[in-house]
């Protein structure tokens, strides 16, 4: 059998199952279909073959009487086009009998154990292709993912948001305290970022009267990998003209219940061993989560003893700020099982956002976790340029003592909020960490197709 170029006028495998399910057994079908895929199964019984079929949509048998369709000469993996009728086995087995099979893709290796599938985890993230191939849970979870993404829009586009795409390419970084990637720009003679957020360009579209936007897509992180890190991974980020962080709560609960339902048909899901409902939000001071703890003071040295004394590393804490990250990463977050919003930080631990009206050492700001893990931020945003800018020129205090993490500044995105930008709420929301949640996955590489691998060499 030669191979075509291609297999026009096709039906799906799970159409025609469907089809043949109506089929009294033993009948055939009035009209041929024909079905393409790859063949993961063959037996043979006298002058009929049995092929199993797979598409994306599902699976079905081929039954080959070797009169109608000559030798059958094909191999596990092989890609094949199939044209014949719906037939019902006696057993009650959705089949197609053939009529003619066409060679579409021939098979050069071998596949993996076609009963098992991939088990070698480390062989799954490097050879994904083989893994969606032979794990119909893996199919499964990035098709889920990508109705979860699809959900996000449909929700933020249906409140008025208007989706928009900035830089990924960027002349300075920010919008996070993190180590960017570098490049350099040839005909630019200029060195360029991959960003570390999408923060300070949708902020000025809502200078510039958008009033609502968001942006999903890729941000890069000069960092560790880990089951919930990795360097490049998708965020979801979203701006609210004349709203606060009250606000931009509201809307985050209502937004992940309503994803939820729509991907998996329910707000109620596992992960990590509890089992979590969506819909149920409890919201708790940062100072009160902390005082649960015995961990509140505003004493760097009282609390590096209280740290110590519980065996945390504090060696290179520089600040008190440092210390309550500490705290928060090693005895708060991970307590945060249930889905719950931490709110109102101290303006150490948050230097980009709007102090509250009632005690300029309290920002709007919350952090909200599902199973021990942050799923994103959110703030009331600062919309003074005087106010940012000195909050900018504090980070550069930063930067100067050692804190490779430092926001270094902007000088145009303070000259955008010169022209007044309305109140605002902001929110970033990790989407890859949301689908770990949907899924009941463990590790961000199980939800991204091709995760960040060291080199095998």
């Amino acid at each position: 059998m030669t191979a075509p170029k291609r297999f026009p006028d096709r039906d799906e495998i799970a159409a025609v199952r469907i089809e043949a399910e109506s089929l009294e057994a033993g009948v055939e079908g009035a009209t041929a279909r024909r079905v393409a895929g790859r063949v993961l199964g063959r037996r043979g019984m006298g002058k009929l073959v049995f092929l199993d079929l797979v598409d994306r949509s599902g699976r079905i048998q081929i039954m080959c009487p070797v009169e109608r369709t000559g030798e059958v000469n094909l191999h596990l993996g092989d890609i094949i086009g199939v044209t014949g009728k719906p037939t019902k086995t006696r057993r009650g087995e959705p089949s197609l009998v053939a009529d003619e099979l066409e060679l579409l893709a021939h098979i050069r290796a071998p596949l993996p154990d076609t009963f098992h599938g991939m088990t070698d985890v480390e062989q799954r993230y490097r050879r994904r292709y083989l893994d969606l191939l032979m794990n119909d849970e893996t199919r499964h979870d990035f098709q889920t993912r990508a109705r979860m993404i699809s959900a996000v829009r449909r929700a933020l586009d249906v409140d008025g948001f208007v989706e928009v795409e900035t830089p990924i390419l960027q002349p300075r970084y920010g919008g996070a305290f993190a180590r960017p990637f570098s490049t350099h720009h040839n005909e630019l003679d200029q060195t360029l970022y991959l960003r570390i957020a999408t923060e300070l360009y949708l902020k000025r579209l809502i200078v510039g009267g958008l009033e609502r936007v968001y942006e999903i897509g890729k941000d890069f992180r000069n960092e560790g990998v880990s089951y919930k890190h990795n360097p490049e991974f998708t965020m979801l980020e979203w701006y609210e003209a004349y709203a606060d962080y009250r606000d931009t709560m509201a809307r985050m609960e209502s937004l992940v219940a309503q994803v939820a339902e729509e991907t998996t048909g329910s707000t109620k899901v596992t992960f990590r061993g509890n089992n979590i409902d969506l819909a149920k939000w409890e919201r708790v001071k940062l100072v009160d989560a902390l005082d649960a703890h015995g961990l509140w003071t505003k004493d760097p040295i009282e609390l590096r003893a209280k740290l110590n004394e519980r065996g945390v590393d504090t060696t290179h804490d520089r600040t008190w700020a440092q210390l309550i990250d500490h705290a928060l990463s090693h005895y708060v977050e991970p307590a945060l099982q249930q889905p719950t919003i931490l709110h109102d930080y101290p303006v150490e631990l948050s230097p980009f956002a709007r102090s509250t009206d009632a005690d300029p050492a309290i920002v709007e700001r919350f952090e909200y976790f599902v199973g021990g893990m942050e799923l994103g931020n959110a703030f009331t945003e600062i919309n003074d340029s005087v106010d940012q800018e000195s909050r900018f020129t504090m980070q550069a205090d930063e930067g100067a003592g050692g804190n490779v993490e430092a926001e270094p500044g902007d000088p145009d995105y303070v000259e955008a909020l010169s022209y007044g930008m309305p109140p605002t709420g902001g929110l970033g929301m990790g989407m890859d960490r949301l689908a770990m949640v949907l899924l009941g996955k463990e590790s961000i590489r199980d939800v991204v197709l091709f995760p960040a691998l060291r080199d095998r060499n």
